[in-house]
């Protein structure tokens, strides 16, 4: 695979400069794009659109909810790994709304900042498990959330496999399944949950205890 350009989005010019050094270091990492706020990484995108961008959640300008948002409006395949200091629920929520599918707190090591790429480059999500440990907790001081639409026994098998990282295709080998039928499955299971994407229902089942850390 050929090195990708990427986008650093932190208005702290320490820890990008440092993220940076390490990054360019990995094969895979090719140009990478500095941006001190939202707006600038927006404005930037728009002549040097990349494959990734690692977006800090509080900036000046344009926050980094906002600036996901409107980046994968100019760059739908964009993908978006959130940093963040914080393990703070409500910030996450916001950000997979967003389109995020990726979440790191700044204090990762570089291990898994780099599990972090290579995931959420292959499709997949990933989350510290600080924050996985931060929403399960936020989840046990609240009332269990209401289900309107109780799932099957398929659709959680299914639910399960997708928060194990694996692919449709991947699900379909597993279940012995046509690929048409997991997808189907996965449709459904997005709108029973009323989740916007991957990275939500992740969380929907981590919730609702069909998932455990």
């Amino acid at each position: 695979m050929n090195p990708i350009a990427i986008y650093l989005v932190d208005d702290h010019s320490l820890f990008r400069e440092g993220l940076k050094f390490l990054l360019s270091g990995l094969d895979a990492i090719g140009t990478i794009y500095e941006a001190d706020n939202g707006q600038q990484f927006l404005d930037g995108l728009k002549t040097h659109p990349v494959e990734l961008a690692l977006i800090d959640i509080e900036m000046p300008v344009v926050n980094g909810i906002d600036a996901a948002r409107k980046a994968l409006e100019l760059c739908p395949d964009l993908k978006i790994i959130a940093l963040s200091m914080y393990s703070d629920e409500s910030y996450y929520a916001s950000m997979i709304d967003a389109g995020a599918g990726g979440f790191l707190l700044k204090n990762s090591n570089f291990a898994e900042v780099k599990r972090a790429i290579e995931n959420v480059l292959a499709g997949k999500n990933y989350f510290s498990l600080e924050i996985l440990q931060a929403i399960l907790k936020g989840h046990r001081t609240k009332s269990k959330p209401h289900t309107e639409q109780q799932l099957t026994e398929r659709e959680a098998e299914i639910l399960r496999l997708i928060c194990g990282g694996l692919s449709n295709p991947e699900i379909a080998d597993r279940l012995d399944l046509s690929k048409r039928t997991v997808d189907k499955h996965r449709e459904n299971l997005l709108q029973k949950t009323q989740s916007k994407n991957t990275a939500s229902l992740v969380i929907y089942a981590i919730k609702n205890d069909y998932y455990q850390i």
